[in-house]
């Protein structure tokens, strides 16, 4: 009897092992993964984190944190050259106006500016971060986004944020999805790139998920919540289980891949709970101003605000 069961056990697993290989590679991907999210489990789990971590973390010493992880961005249609020159000059500034504080981690702009941020900014250490690809929709011939990104890179870019084709990814066209990805990738060279989710247009936790594990396995170097274009931003649940994915995947490749909350961060508060889900869910590994980004317009004059308050 237990050599019927020992050739049964043998069988089975030899039959998971052929229906695993005939499966393409985006799909053996998946197969390592759990992508059907409990989004009522997820809520509680945020809000515990929220209730129990976040007031412990609401520090000068975690403000001035979330300070050097701001990716001080300005992506406006009414953007010019001096509003650009402002922004930056604000950069330069930072040392004199502010002693102590961290510099910000970059400064994020249309492809158009990067040329004269870079010709502009003074402060070592600070990253020029363009977006790119047909920015923020993604609509649009891959020859122009591969372009876009290649003449973005050229100019001095050295972040460089996609949008993952929404609508690709929505029709399931997943295959599609990743050689998108792939090609911007292999277009960005050395340089770092983000994938943008823009969570709020993908319909459930679960689909956040597979977007996630999708863009790492494509290439990304970062995973990115919104444009900041769209209804809605960064959510603490959208973060949550991007954070949960960033984990399972380092576990299965053993590859970093860093978080970018981005839209509707209003308030150093926001900052803060997403930090701390980054922290709970993650660990401190992921907590350098390499690894945890912020895309905000906003938030870095509220923290030094309440900083010299």
């Amino acid at each position: 009897m237990g050599i019927i069961k020992e050739n049964v056990s043998k069988d089975i697993k030899a039959q998971k092992a052929a229906q695993i290989e005939n499966m393409s590679k985006i799909d053996q991907a998946f197969a390592k993964y759990n992508l059907e999210v409990d989004e009522a489990a997820v809520e509680k789990a945020v809000k515990r984190i929220i209730d129990e971590k976040v007031p412990a973390n609401n520090t000068p010493e975690v403000k001035k944190f979330l300070y050097g992880s701001v990716e001080l961005t300005s992506l406006h249609t009414t953007d010019t050259e001096e509003s650009i020159l402002a922004m930056i000059e604000k950069v330069n500034k930072q040392d004199s106006l502010y002693p102590g504080m961290p510099h910000v981690a970059a400064v994020c702009v249309y492809p158009v500016f990067v040329n004269l941020v870079r010709n502009s900014l003074e402060v070592d250490g600070v990253e020029i971060t363009s977006v790119s690809g047909s920015f923020p929709s993604s609509q649009s011939r891959m020859e122009v986004k591969v372009a876009e990104t290649q003449l973005a890179v050229a100019d001095g870019a050295t972040n460089i944020d996609i949008v993952l084709p929404v609508g690709k990814f929505l029709s399931e066209d997943y295959e599609g999805v990743a050689d998108d990805i792939s090609e911007l990738k292999e277009a960005c060279g050395d340089v770092p790139m983000k994938v943008i989710l823009e969570t709020c247009c993908l319909g459930s936790l679960s689909n956040v998920k597979r977007a996630s594990i999708l863009s790492m396995y494509a290439g990304a170097d970062y995973i990115k919540t919104s444009t900041g274009k769209e209804k809605a931003g960064a959510t603490p649940e959208g973060v949550y289980v991007m954070c949960q994915a960033i984990k399972e995947y380092y576990e299965q490749t053993g590859v970093m891949v860093g978080l970018k909350p981005a839209g509707g961060i209003n308030t150093p508060m926001d900052a803060i709970v997403l930090y701390t889900i980054a922290q709970e869910v993650l660990g401190d590994k992921w907590l350098t101003n390499e690894m945890f980004r912020l895309g905000t317009s906003r938030l870095a004059q509220q923290l030094i605000d309440e900083l010299n308050a």
